[in-house]
């Protein structure tokens, strides 16, 4: 008797809670068996989920696949499904995760002045003044949730401070932002007002700068358009917006995810305790890399449209269709990484798809990095036997589209004493 040839396992559910707390092996099946595959995303959207990297990598750079919402082919009642909540109706469209060039180019270009390395190697010792004083805060209690207490206010005040918010006015900041990263955890309609007021506060930020510059981000912005780079009120606002929405919600899930994925790989961390106690920070270096790898923050590029009718991967895409790039299925993809599903602090080939690819890749990356290799190895070094403080089955992952990150990371370890400043 001959065995009639197996059919393939049904496709695993997509978008519950348990794809939430790891969603891997269903990126595997979808790599195996629809690569390109169009789902139901939640929202009640079709679009287009592409989960393997050398179709992520064409994809990212693929000029036809736009980011501008106008090209989504969708009635009116999605369009406002399709983006970063609040942004639609606050007027803050025209930032760069939503355009294409030759507005794209201008606007980036004017900004990426603000991230060389230079500027960011500068930043440096300020990053490691607010990482200190937010483990101050906790570390003679020995125990914390590193989410809100690190990792969420880590990035916030950081970027505050090169957008040139005054200090006073950065705790509205992280008050706004964390009604943002809830993801409908919070009162209803709530993302949309702290958008309201973010918008509000920046138009005011903007105008009180233009009588006043600084050194920052927001004085540089309105330098460059004062000087025929033009710049509208609204473009400066949007782009203020953008570089806090997408600079620190990824830096808390990069610290967040980094951290969890070190506590969960006691010989990995060991390792990289090893080498910084050493003075030796290639570990960390390389490390940094492949935590973006195995577990990024970012689990899906944001929202891209066909301009025209396009193939990717061997399926047909129509015009008008939404494209969602699968980030976290690219980067465990076995065709292009030795044992994937293995974190490996020291992987040496490691063209991770972390920060996107193309015109879009990510502006903020440097200052990424540099906050992500501070704060964990500054909480490595303070904290040497942090542990976690529950089991990882009990963590909570938060529902949305794009960011994949934890509700709360509870750890403890042995208090100490705080850090004296000179």
């Amino acid at each position: 008797m001959h065995d009639q040839p197996s059919a393939p396992p049904a496709q695993p559910e997509l978008f519950t809670w348990e794809f939430a707390t790891d969603p891997y092996p269903a990126y595997a099946w979808l790599r195996e068996h629809e690569p390109v595959s169009k789902q139901r995303l939640p929202s009640g959207v079709d679009a287009w989920l592409v989960t393997r990297y050398a179709d992520a990598k064409q994809a990212l750079a693929d000029q036809r696949l736009s980011k501008n919402p106008a090209h989504h082919d969708e009635p009116a009642h999605a369009k406002s499904k399709t983006g970063i909540p609040g942004e639609r109706g606050a007027n803050l469209m025209t930032h760069l995760l939503n355009i294409d060039p030759p507005d794209h180019t201008r606007l980036r270009r004017l900004v990426s002045k603000a991230f060389t390395p230079r500027r960011v190697a500068e930043f440096a010792p300020r990053v490691q003044e607010l990482t200190d004083s937010l483990i101050d805060a906790f570390v003679e209690k020995g125990e914390a949730d590193l989410i809100h207490e690190f990792a969420f206010p880590l990035p916030i005040y950081a970027i505050c401070d090169l957008l040139g918010v005054p200090r006073e006015d950065q705790d509205d900041f992280r008050d706004w932002a964390g009604m943002m990263i809830r993801h409908g955890g919070g009162p209803r309609g709530g993302v949309a007002r702290s958008v309201k007021k973010m918008r509000g506060y920046l138009a005011e930020l903007i105008h009180r700068k233009r009588l006043d510059p600084g050194d920052d981000l927001i004085s540089g912005l309105i330098r460059a358009s004062d000087h025929g780079e033009h710049l509208t009120e609204n473009e400066a606002a949007a782009m203020a917006f953008i570089l806090l929405f997408a600079g620190f919600e990824t830096t808390v899930n990069l610290i967040g995810n980094g951290m969890y994925a070190l506590l969960t790989h006691p010989e990995q961390r060991e390792r990289l305790q090893r080498a910084l106690e050493e003075g030796d920070t290639g570990l960390l270096e390389t490390g940094v890399e492949e935590l973006l790898r195995f577990d990024g923050p970012v689990e899906l590029a944001t929202w891209r449209f066909a301009t025209e009718a396009l193939t990717v991967g061997g399926q047909d895409i129509a015009a008008g269709d939404p494209v969602l790039v699968v980030l976290a299925a690219a980067d465990r993809d076995p065709a292009r990484f030795a044992e994937p599903d293995t974190l490996d602090l020291s992987r040496r080939d490691n063209q991770h798809l972390g920060y996107g690819h193309g015109i879009h890749y990510c502006l903020g990356a440097p200052l990424a990095r540099l906050e992500g290799q501070t704060a964990l190895a500054t909480l490595l070094r303070r904290l040497p036997d942090l542990q976690l403080a529950v089991d990882p089955a009990d963590l909570r992952w938060r529902g949305g589209l794009i960011m994949r990150g934890l509700r709360t990371l509870p750890v403890e370890f042995a208090p100490a004493q705080r850090t004296v400043s000179d």
